[in-house]
């Protein structure tokens, strides 16, 4: 009887460590509306987006944001974008909805044919790629969707690589902060960012642990209210997480920070910055701590070289 509880403990966190690796390897898609202003096929696209975001839904690999949370997110006029989503508006589109990935394209006739064409873009790298699919006149839509949603599952699945962004690991984000501030004359700081989560304040808050924990590993002095040292610079902000989508027992978390770097002598303003972000796990806190703490990383990567002089 001794043994059964370390073997039960082990494999319940084999199965938790495995699960957090898919969760990482998770993409989230958003699918707009396909353009169709053919008259042939004038009623094709917003189905045709209907029925591909269906079959991608069923990919063990995706997460799709549902339509009523990009209407949410984007409002009605944005929303409608139809087709005319570009790789520069991409990265606004994916902040908003949480996508890694977009979804559009176009459907038209051609020599009594049916053309599907597709466009996966990146939302962080710009990165776009095309898919196609042709079909007879007697060839049904609902056949046609689901063989482009397959094409478009199978590159985000083999292209995922070029279509995100490479994750930058802690060390690496420090590394390239010292080596920034290199040969300058570094203050000492207060950090204090409040936090909430779903309209409930947080006693520990992600976000300004991990800024705390980069300025202390960059060379900085840290301090408090408990603290005998006084802050040269004071940064302040607020921290909010809620949560976004579920997909079988993954969940994603959105996160959003905002800062302001103060002179604590003179009151005058050094910077001010903010960072939306995104993560996925089984366990929705961790999803959104993670979010927070993704999010205050890229900030200290471009507020913590404006500090040191």
């Amino acid at each position: 009887m001794k043994l059964k509880f370390p073997l039960i403990l082990a494999v319940t966190l084999l199965v938790v460590g495995l699960a957090r690796t898919l969760a990482a390897e998770v993409l989230t898609v958003a699918v707009f509306d396909f353009e169709s202003k053919d008259e042939a096929v004038r009623d094709l696209g917003p189905k045709v987006a209907t029925l591909v975001n269906a079959s991608l839904s069923a990919s063990p690999d995706l997460i799709t944001v549902e339509r009523a949370e990009v209407d949410k997110a984007l409002g009605e006029q944005e929303s409608g974008l139809s087709g005319t989503i570009s790789p520069d508006t991409a990265a606004k589109v994916g902040q908003l909805t949480g996508a890694k990935v977009l979804v559009t394209g176009r459907v038209f006739k051609a020599d009594e044919q049916t053309i599907i064409v597709a466009k996966i873009i990146g939302t962080e790298t710009s990165r776009v790629y095309g898919e196609m699919v042709t079909g007879k006149p007697d060839a049904l839509i609902t056949d046609l969707a689901a063989e482009l949603a397959k094409k478009i599952a199978a590159d985000v699945a083999q292209k995922g690589g070029t279509l995100v962004a490479k994750v930058e690991s802690h060390a690496d984000r420090v590394a390239k902060i010292k080596q920034q501030l290199e040969g300058r004359k570094l203050p000492v700081v207060s950090v204090k960012i409040a936090e909430q989560h779903f309209g409930q304040r947080v006693i520990d808050p992600a976000a300004q642990t991990e800024f705390s924990l980069i300025l202390q590993e960059c060379g900085f002095t840290v301090v408090d209210e408990n603290s005998t040292n006084k802050a040269a610079v004071e940064i302040t902000g607020e921290a909010l997480s809620e949560y976004g989508l579920r997909r079988g027992n993954l969940l994603s978390c959105r996160a959003r920070i905002e800062l302001k770097v103060h002179d604590a002598a003179s009151g005058g303003l050094i910077a001010t910055d903010r960072q939306t972000s995104v993560a996925v796990d089984i366990a929705e806190h961790i999803a959104a701590k993670t979010a927070l703490q993704n999010g205050a990383g890229e900030l200290a990567e471009r507020v913590l070289p404006k500090l040191g002089k």
